[in-house]
């Protein structure tokens, strides 16, 4: 065999080992950017600041998705809260802390299709189209004021809490641990993959985050290797009406929404955001 022929037949077989992992990359990449948690992190979730009740409700499509609704003990209309967790991240455990997070608010935090008791298979336009329908779901409630509805995302549900708020005109915004895009995430992963054409769930939240005119507060980890702070500079630059990025001290990506600081943080925001009605 000449140099030309060994040449090709290695080109060849490299050819093939590169498509084979695009491929197995297209075929696993709902595992790669969800993780589905059935397991309660909270057996008998209940806030101490809220009437606790657990619910379901049903998607467009019939699907049916599982969480909590809290509401304060005294009369309404309040301000309401949606609350979109992680990628690990099943949501009992807000309505335990939601007293601490969201003092006076009603609380709305549903599991995501494949998560907790909530049925069907994650994807982002799925999360997209059911986080809208919560949020017209909360502001039709009877004792929650529909013009003061604020949107809280941790992680990868902060690219669904920033289409759901430019979409549904929330009156505030929360970011935890937020970034550009899961596509510019998975391109730094994979770095000799042609990994833009075969991700179908991108989480493009630097394209929304102009259209974002609520005003929105960032929160990053002090120690973040999931989430680099640059990916998270990208965003925030883009943000139409940033009010605050900050860094909770001692915190890393899984620890940081359960830290006093954090919650400490966001009560005041929101508490101090929901004093200015909006419309």
């Amino acid at each position: 065999m000449n140099n030309t022929k060994k040449v090709a037949g290695v080109a060849g077989i490299a050819s093939m080992l590169w498509l084979g992992f695009a491929g197995a990359i297209a075929a696993s990449q709902r595992r790669l950017v969800f993780n589905p948690t059935i397991k309660r992190e909270v057996e008998r979730p209940r806030s101490s600041g809220h009437r606790t009740r657990p619910i379901v409700l049903r998607a467009d499509d019939g699907t049916k998705l599982s969480g909590w609704l809290m509401t304060p003990a005294v009369v309404g209309p309040h301000p309401g809260v949606i609350y979109f967790g992680g990628r690990s991240e099943e949501v009992s455990w807000v309505a335990r802390d939601a007293g601490k997070l969201f003092p006076g608010m009603a609380v709305l935090a549903v599991n995501y299709r494949g998560y907790g008791d909530s049925q069907g298979d994650p994807a982002e336009q799925h999360m997209v189209d059911d986080g809208r329908m919560l949020f017209d779901w909360l502001s039709e409630r009877g004792h929650v004021d529909p013009a003061r509805i604020a949107i809280v995302g941790r992680s990868l549900g902060s690219g669904v809490a920033v289409q759901v708020a430019m979409q549904c005109a929330a009156h505030s915004v929360v970011l935890i641990t937020p970034y550009d895009s899961i596509l510019a995430i998975a391109k730094r992963r994979f770095r000799t993959m042609p990994i833009e054409y075969v991700l179908r769930h991108r989480f493009e939240s630097v394209k929304y985050a102009s259209a974002l005119t609520a005003p929105t507060y960032v929160l990053r980890a002090a120690f973040d290797d999931i989430v680099p702070h640059s990916h998270t500079d990208l965003l925030v630059a883009k943000l139409g009406k940033l009010h605050k990025d900050e860094i909770v001290p001692d915190s890393d990506h899984l620890n940081i929404p359960y830290l006093e600081g954090t919650q400490t943080r966001i009560a005041e925001f929101l508490s101090s955001q929901f004093q200015q009605r909006r419309g």
